[in-house]
């Protein structure tokens, strides 16, 4: 892919500072930018690597300043970072080797409705009463299972598997070996203690925009739905319970694990390696530290927590602040017992 400064002016409605025929076809780091790459300058602390890279065409704000000289050509934008966001969008969609039309090796069930302009990549199986929406792009060795749905515009890389009767919303974008609808962990002993397998009988739902790292798998529901709300962002390696309920807007990093009818809310933002006991209730606007365990329900919206049980963002710091001390504490008060022991000796 080369494209020239003129070109990506176009594309992003910048504003062009130097040659606008220099041309590029990667996008680079700015410390690490080579000839034929495009970087971006958004924080100030990298503002020194403008003055060295050798990225030939750099983003900056339409406020940016140089204070030195510099041989990048520049693209004025108004939002560096969104802008950037544009590009490797653009960029990704080039260079990925996407399937067109229906590939002859998909197996596409006679009552399955695809739209004509879905694109099935090879080895994909589409079960039946299966609806594939329009514009969806489903890559090779997926499978969508019985009457599940998949929405206009979304995105199923490799390896995806959306089990019977799940649905996806527009433009999801499920990655590789991603699994909607596996088996929620339903167990109940008998009278020998033998622990006898409940059947799962519900679906998922996932909204419009929802992401969905590598690997994740959300289970679907004993009964009813477990939910994905629009724009929800989930990492790689993440494990969503059966009956689960995750708000609009709401991101998770990697390893988190959500424990069954658990219901998470709208515009949280939950560190990597977090666990969630079942049954609990989450407020709107929660933060949660990485490695963190939820325990109980929290009910304060907009408040951060951290540790295991996890407790009030500040407390765990002023907490550890002086836990971390507790071995210097235990010596002091130590010697302090001896003194006050020899004290009493003496006065005997």
């Amino acid at each position: 892919m080369q494209l020239s400064a003129k070109e990506l002016a176009g594309i992003l409605g910048a504003e062009i500072e130097g040659d606008a025929t220099v041309q590029v076809n990667r996008p680079a780091k700015i410390e690490e930018g080579e000839p034929g790459s495009i970087s971006f300058l958004a924080n100030p602390k990298y503002e020194a690597y403008l003055y060295n890279t050798e990225a030939s065409i750099v983003v900056v704000s339409k406020d940016f300043v140089a204070r030195e000289s510099y041989t990048p050509t520049l693209l004025r934008v108004e939002k560096v970072y969104e802008s950037f966001a544009r590009l490797l969008s653009f960029y990704d969609q080039a260079v990925q080797a996407r399937p067109e039309g229906i590939a002859p090796e998909a197996y596409i069930d006679p009552t399955a409705e695809v739209a004509d302009s879905a694109v099935i990549g090879r080895f994909t199986t589409i079960e039946r009463g299966a609806v594939i929406g329009p514009n969806v792009v489903i890559f090779d060795q997926v499978f969508v299972g019985a009457n599940a749905r998949i929405g206009a515009g979304s995105i199923l890389f490799p390896g995806v598997r959306v089990l019977h009767q799940c649905e996806l919303g527009e433009h999801c974008v499920l990655h590789a070996n991603v699994v909607i609808g596996s088996d929620g962990f339903g167990f109940a002993p008998d009278e020998q203690g033998v622990y006898q397998k409940v059947p799962q009988v519900g679906k998922v739902i996932l909204g419009d925009r929802v992401d969905v790292g590598a690997n994740t798998s959300i289970d679907r529901a004993t009964m009813g739905v477990t939910r994905i709300g629009e724009g929800v962002k989930l990492d790689n390696l993440v494990q969503i319970g059966h009956n689960v309920e995750i708000g609009a807007h709401t991101v998770i990093a990697a390893q988190t694990g959500v424990a069954g009818s658990t219901k998470i809310g709208k515009h949280c933002r939950i560190g990597g390696q977090v666990g969630f006991v079942g049954h609990v209730n989450i407020a709107d606007g929660t933060q949660i530290q990485a490695q963190s365990g939820i325990a109980g329900p929290i009910e304060e919206p907009n408040q951060a927590w951290f540790g295991s049980p996890a407790i009030p963002y500040r407390d765990y710091i002023r907490s550890y602040a002086v836990f971390k001390k507790l071995p210097g504490l235990y010596r002091q008060l130590h010697r302090l017992e001896q003194e006050v022991e020899a004290l009493r000796n003496r006065d005997k």
